[in-house]
């Protein structure tokens, strides 16, 4: 190691002790929505199930939004570890695409943990307001990358900028020029938009049947989303310009 650098401080006994609890607090807080729903939690009653005072409870989280935030972030965080996972794991079908795969390893935590599902899409809790640019919006960032990576893998830059989106108003492209979906380099406000779409066909079969409107469907759930991902992917890669010859 560089003389230059500094060893990194350990955290204090204390400092320890405040994440373990901050921790158990959390666990118990998610215990609580998979029991009871996203809209009962209860800073009274994650407290209570503690053996703690609400009042000791607001010395590691001074506030509803404050564990709110915590439990969003850590959500948010787990299923795109899931994303993540499911890319890097061998899939039953060697052939299946990359995309493909990272959306069902959506689909699947999703199915999983209905309930912290429901915490990210579902209704908004009352009252809350997450902190703008803060933990939860780059725990969602993080899971983005995983979708544009998949994506647009082997695209240029060149070919993402050429993405025929010609219904689209020049200022809703312009506008598209400060929005990263990822949190890393923008990309081309044509590929934004399409990724912006692709998403919304991702999402949205898996909110249909975590609600329960496709669950007459049955085991077949799965073939239709599998389905349905490989044309979305396949109608995305027409609408990518093939590279300019030589």
């Amino acid at each position: 190691m560089s003389t230059d650098q500094a060893p990194t401080a350990r955290p204090s006994l204390r400092e320890r002790r405040r994440a373990v609890a901050a921790q158990e607090i959390v666990s118990a807080a998610e215990a609580h929505i998979v029991e009871n729903g996203p809209h009962a939690l209860s800073l009274r009653a994650v407290a209570r199930d503690l053996g703690m005072t609400v009042q000791a409870l607001y010395h590691y989280f001074p506030s509803r939004d404050d564990l709110v935030t915590a439990l969003i972030t850590k959500a948010y965080d787990d299923l795109a570890d899931a994303v993540q996972a499911a890319t890097e794991a061998t899939p039953d079908d060697l052939d299946l695409p990359g995309m493909v795969v990272a959306a069902e390893g959506y689909r699947r935590w999703a199915i999983d943990h209905p309930e912290r599902f429901q915490l990210l899409y579902g209704a908004p809790l009352r009252h809350y307001h997450a902190p703008v640019d803060g933990p939860t919006t780059r725990a969602n960032l993080r899971m983005s990358a995983v979708f544009e990576r998949e994506l647009y893998r082997g695209f240029t830059r060149e070919q993402l900028a050429a993405i025929d989106v010609r219904s689209l108003s020049p200022e809703f492209l312009s506008r598209l020029e400060t929005t990263p979906m990822s949190g890393e380099e923008a990309l081309p406000p044509p590929a934004t938009a399409l990724m912006l779409s692709v998403w919304g066909y991702v999402h949205g079969m898996v909110v249909l049947e975590v609600f329960g409107h496709t669950g007459f469907l049955g085991a077949h759930q799965a073939e239709l989303y599998r389905m349905a991902m490989r044309n979305l992917l396949d109608d995305t890669r027409r609408r990518v310009p093939a590279p300019p010859s030589g």
